[in-house]
């Protein structure tokens, strides 16, 4: 179970000088003198200054696109602001800077819809992640049940939000940070895909779609990434050669202890169905060849077909997939699609026995 934490800083934020900037007006009462900075919340880069006096301020500066930054105020709590290129507003107190109201940014009123929206499903969440690490007992499916649940009512708004708001640069913000609990890496390109193209088209659009490309990389119901490399005999052998068949596509090394572990489990699953249209293709992360060939050989993996470039974990394949840890192993269908992944112990003789039976 991983342990979530919804931030609003993982989207970079980008200065470029423009022909045409912002202007921020500020009249807070109750601040104290001081400086009034606008930094990324990225790096902390400072895009704009000024100095409140008498709670009054006034600060000029250029940004790309709309984004987040914060909105510093001497040694006050910093304000989120989704800033962009215009004459912006901000009134309020000291005493309740959380409700300061801006006027001017169009974004800023989608991010303050955004807040309302899911600032309390966050928090949700989050409570439930934390509940969830320190239970072991009965009491823990309850939570899951719960998590799970609130996660479907996060997806469910955030489909409404891309609706309402496709012109909107809050909408791949959200899409971003929620991306950890996306239903699916497909759901979420929909999703972007439903985007203006001008935002599709911008920093943060761009960055998105590169990571969702990242994302669906070995996931469920995408096609595997077709790959080449030498087998123990160094003859070139190519995944997609086994089209027809499933295959199950293992990545491990003769040094990786659980791997050598799980072994006769993977052994145990082929020598079951060999005759049923599935076969194993063994990616080592060996960087040595004669240890490899010695660990085939000890775990009776002879069976089947195993290639490697004796690169460890800089192992082309292994880089394509985006494997960092292993065993790890990806489950493709006779078409070429991945329809289970890391499958240990009887997981993998359950799932093949649901695909091709077991009697």
């Amino acid at each position: 179970m991983k342990k979530l934490f919804f931030t609003l800083l993982l989207i970079p934020t980008f200065v470029f000088a423009q022909t045409k900037g912002f202007t921020i007006t500020g009249n807070i009462t109750g601040l104290e003198d001081g400086e009034v900075k606008l930094t990324s919340t990225q790096d902390q880069t400072v895009v704009a200054s000024g100095t409140a006096k008498g709670g009054v301020f006034s600060m000029q500066g250029t940004v790309a696109e709309p984004g987040l930054y914060w909105l510093n105020m001497g040694k006050e709590q910093p304000q989120y602001l989704f800033l962009e290129n215009a004459s912006i507003k901000i009134t309020g107190s000291k005493a309740a800077l959380a409700n300061l109201k801006v006027e001017g940014s169009s974004s800023h009123k989608d991010f303050m819809q955004f807040q309302k929206v899911f600032n309390p499903l966050f928090g949700e969440l989050n409570g439930l992640a934390a509940q969830l690490q320190q239970t072991h007992d009965d009491k823990r499916e309850g939570l899951m049940k719960q998590y799970n649940g609130v996660v479907g009512k996060v997806n469910t708004e955030v489909a409404n939000f891309i609706k309402a708001h496709k012109a909107s640069y809050v909408s791949p913000f959200l899409l971003a940070i929620t991306a950890q609990i996306a239903e699916h890496p497909n759901e979420m390109e929909n999703r972007f895909n439903f985007l203006d193209e001008k935002i599709k088209g911008s920093n943060i659009g761009k960055s998105l779609a590169s990571q969702i490309a990242y994302m669906k990389v070995g996931a469920i119901g995408t096609d595997a990434l077709d790959f080449t490399q030498n087998d123990t005999a160094d003859r070139p052998v190519k995944l997609s050669s086994f089209k027809g068949k499933y295959v199950l596509v293992d990545f491990w090394a003769s040094w990786c202890r659980p791997c050598r572990i799980e072994n006769p489990n993977v052994v145990k699953a082929y020598n079951k169905f060999k005759n049923k249209n599935f076969t194993i293709v063994g990616v080592s992360l060996d960087q040595q060849k004669e240890p490899w060939l010695q660990a085939i050989k000890k775990d009776n993996l002879e069976q089947w077909t195993h290639v490697s470039d004796l690169q460890q974990w800089n192992n082309a394949v292994a880089v394509m997939y985006h494997v960092s840890s292993i065993p790890q192993n990806f489950l493709i269908d006779p078409n070429g699609k991945i329809i289970a992944k890391d499958l240990r112990g009887e997981d993998l003789e359950k799932k093949l026995c649901e695909l091709l039976g077991c009697k």
